[in-house]
């Protein structure tokens, strides 16, 4: 058994494809296949069920392709340790963000990422918080930016900073002559959300106080505030928007801009990882440059309540 072998055996599982998993290894599918199956062999047992499409593992071998994946885990923190020895920031960090933090916080932390760590790969990879949970702790992603709190022991959250909820509210709206709005007043029917499996969709429906399954008039389905800022600019209605998305407001777009009465409700964002990372002075840097970015009022709670999430 050799930790190529191990290397080959969890591609597979994570691209289900012979000819994807050889690609991704820099090998032929022939000399893959063989290795894999010489495992078997060694092993007495078959990993995959090569006769479903696409491959998936037996139930034998996805115990073997976890414990895999922990073994590759701890191999790597050899070189870690000695990158962390040699004080060098080089290697690769694998990076999950969501949608609604992403357009906002990736730009200049790439930027900033890119000029002072020029050695370092950055793969970034944006997508819903179950995701990015499930990467982790499939050592498929190194961290992930992320709102929390999460409730779960395998996960190690780190809270950044606390963005304040802002209500964002069209001219034509009875709300938009009001300097602060309570979430009482927000009419469900003119409320445009991001669709299901959003952690901010969740969010809103909490601090709304509004039942998950609101049968709302209209539906529209997307994962992109910008989107949503735009229906609330062709019609009467209102949605809630980030800090972060609010920050480079023109004048006539902070005019749409409502704050909600104290204490002002919030979401927590966190860098996490699995507990057992390894690459503790990569992220130690990545976490150093995002906080470089974020305007230190961000960076306190103060007066601000994070409103719960339903995950």
């Amino acid at each position: 058994m050799t930790l190529t072998q191990l290397e080959y055996i969890v591609t597979l599982d994570t691209h289900r494809h012979f000819v994807l998993a050889s690609e991704k290894c820099c090998v032929t599918q022939p000399t893959l296949s063989m290795q894999i199956q010489k495992l078997e062999e060694e092993l007495g047992i078959k990993i995959f069920d090569r006769t479903k499409q696409p491959v998936i593992p037996t139930e034998i071998g996805a115990s073997i392709i976890a414990q895999a994946r922990i073994t590759l885990r701890e191999a790597k923190m050899i070189q870690q340790i000695i990158d962390d020895q040699k004080d060098t920031t080089t290697g690769e960090l694998r990076i999950g963000i969501i949608p609604t933090l992403a357009p906002y916080l990736l730009p200049p932390l790439f930027k900033q990422m890119r000029e002072k760590y020029p050695q370092l790969n950055l793969v970034i990879k944006e997508t819903i918080t179950e995701e990015v949970v499930h990467e982790l702790k499939n050592n498929r992603l190194d961290c992930g930016l992320v709102v929390t709190p999460m409730q779960d022991s395998s996960i190690k959250e780190d809270v950044l900073f606390y963005e304040e909820l802002f209500v964002y509210v069209s001219k034509k709206n009875a709300l938009y002559d009001k300097k602060y709005v309570l979430a009482t007043e927000i009419n469900p029917d003119q409320l445009w959300l991001l669709e299901e499996g959003h952690c901010f969709r969740s969010q809103i429906l909490n601090l709304c106080e509004l039942r998950k399954s609101a049968d709302f008039h209209f539906k529209y389905e997307t994962g992109n505030i910008e989107t949503l800022k735009r229906m609330v600019d062709k019609s009467d209605g209102i949605t809630i928007l980030p800090e972060l998305a609010v920050m480079e407001f023109s004048p006539s777009q902070l005019k749409l801009v409502k704050r909600l009465n104290e204490p002002r409700p919030a979401r927590e964002v966190s860098l996490v990882t699995h507990r057992d990372h390894i690459k503790t002075r990569l992220l130690k840097a990545l976490k150093e440059e995002i906080l470089s970015i974020v305007p230190k009022p961000m960076q306190k709670l103060q007066k601000k309540k994070v409103v719960e999430i339903n995950y």
